[in-house]
């Protein structure tokens, strides 16, 4: 019967251990996979030890790489999941890893959500509406992404209303020389497509294209009081 021949401290990876059977490097696991299948040098595998050990170290893998991924990119637990099995994890063992991972505190979906929602309506100013598809694009769950939304725009003392109006300024600021009902249109499916409903790009095209004409009226009389 084969045996464990070594274990050893692994040159990769802090906190994990080769084991080798019969001089042959057969596992990477953790302390506490050692202790739970009580490995040790000397004892004897049989097919339902060989099999149990093969089982946690594939599990483990998906674990480390899971964790890989997250130092790289926030993600939300299903997409992390997702990505895992497309990697080439196995589906149970990439729900293992994910299980834990939340379980440690490294993976949070509600932390994720509002980090990707703060960044989108502060940076881009994101409707809500975006906000929901972008969430749900990204693994998130409605109920989750709702109250994440909800959070950061009570933090942030956010109104949409300014938002929308903000970035319809600094748009038009890009179309300058532009008729008033191309600047009208260009506007509207600009804001359309961040997710703001008419009403809302109605509201704020009345508000910054009557701006626009009052300071473009100052400007000229200014010109010709100078003449």
């Amino acid at each position: 019967m084969a045996v464990i021949s070594a274990i050893a401290a692994s040159g990769k990876k802090e906190g994990r251990f080769v084991v080798e059977v019969d001089g042959r490097a057969a596992a990477t696991v953790s302390l506490d996979i050692i202790e739970r299948l009580a490995l040790r040098v000397g004892a004897p595998v049989d097919e339902s030890l060989a099999e149990r050990l093969a089982d946690e170290a594939a599990a483990l893998g998906a674990y480390d790489r899971g964790l890989n991924m997250l130092v790289f990119q926030a993600r939300s637990s299903r997409d992390l999941k997702r990505r895992l099995v497309q990697k080439g994890e196995q589906p149970e063992h990439a729900e293992r890893a994910v299980e834990r991972l939340v379980a440690n505190g490294l993976l949070d979906d509600a932390d994720f959500a509002r980090q990707v929602a703060r960044s989108k309506v502060v940076g881009q100013g994101a409707s809500k509406r975006r906000l929901q598809q972008e969430l749900f694009k990204r693994g998130v769950d409605r109920e989750v992404a709702d109250a994440a939304i909800g959070e950061v725009l009570s933090d942030e003392s956010i109104d949409q209303g300014d938002i929308i109006e903000r970035i319809a300024r600094k748009k038009l600021r890009s179309l300058v020389g532009e008729d008033e009902g191309t600047r009208r249109r260009r506007l509207y499916a600009f804001l359309a497509r961040r997710g703001y409903d008419s009403e809302a790009i109605r509201r704020a095209l009345a508000a910054v294209l009557k701006g626009a004409e009052a300071s473009a009226a100052q400007d000229a009389l200014a010109g010709g009081g100078e003449e």
